[in-house]
């Protein structure tokens, strides 16, 4: 398995943390060698999704710590929404990080399209959130992107996944939390629409704002409006899929506080 490669996720890491430590303890059995990249916020931007913004998780330092152990950055912009505004906003994060090896993960495609005439060095993967279940899907989007991350519960359909070509060009999860068994992923336009507030607040009011969408607000998430057993992070076997051919791999970190992943 020396061609396996991983992107590792620094959903939740807080920005004083440094990601050498962050990585030691939470994906202490993956060698930095084989990270590919490292995915999480950087500055503040209207094009983020996912997860609400809070706060930074990858800092300058962590930035540098990436180039010198050849780990690109992969910054999410897998908002569904992008106005020439928000696209301004974003453009001085898009300048920063404009080099060979780092990549962006995109929900919308109006974006890529964007992106791949300004900003040609990125490479670009489909984001979860665009729900790519189907070999018509998946050579579509390969139109327009280098790469797709499948859906978590498309791990189990081994079917669908023998019959896809192209399969140096997918990440499948290596491991899962909520989304796996969400029967209506709506939090995924929710997020996207109150990024865009938490993306143009201060502190302060960022927070406020916080609390009244996501800890007033019960119906934002499926699991709150119709709870379900939750197991927590689930590991997938990896060397089943090497086996069918997949070498790429996102792996997340579980939450200390809850039965789900980040």
């Amino acid at each position: 398995m020396n061609d396996v490669v991983y992107t590792i996720s620094a959903r939740g890491k807080k920005a004083r943390q440094p990601v050498e430590s962050y990585l030691n303890e939470y994906f202490p059995n993956i060698p930095l060698s084989k990270i590919d990249s490292i995915f999480g916020f950087v500055e503040k931007s209207p094009l983020y999704s996912g997860r609400p913004f809070l706060f930074r998780q990858i800092s300058d330092k962590d930035y540098s710590f990436l180039q010198k152990n050849n780990i690109g950055l992969r910054i999410p912009f897998t908002n569904h929404y992008c106005s020439d505004n928000d696209y301004k906003k974003t453009k001085p994060i898009l300048e920063k990080y404009h080099k060979k090896g780092n990549s962006l993960i995109i929900t919308n495609d109006g974006l890529v399209k964007r992106i791949r005439n300004d900003y040609p060095l990125y490479k670009i993967e489909a984001s979860i959130l665009k729900e790519i279940d189907s070999i018509e899907k998946i050579d579509k989007a390969f139109e327009l992107y280098d790469t797709i991350v499948l859906p978590m519960n498309v791990n189990k359909n081994t079917d669908l996944l023998e019959k896809i070509e192209q399969k140096h060009r997918i990440t499948l999860f290596g491991n899962a939390g909520c989304a796996l068994t969400c029967p209506n992923r709506i939090c995924y336009d929710y997020i996207s629409k109150r990024n865009k507030v938490l993306a143009s607040t201060n502190m302060v009011f960022r927070g406020i704002f916080y609390y009244h969408s996501f800890i007033i607000r019960r119906k934002w998430c499926m699991h709150k409006i119709k709870p379900r057993k939750l197991h927590g992070i689930k590991d997938f076997d990896i060397d089943q899929y090497y086996n069918m051919g997949f070498t790429r791999f996102k792996m997340l970190r579980e939450h200390s506080g809850r039965k789900t992943g980040y």
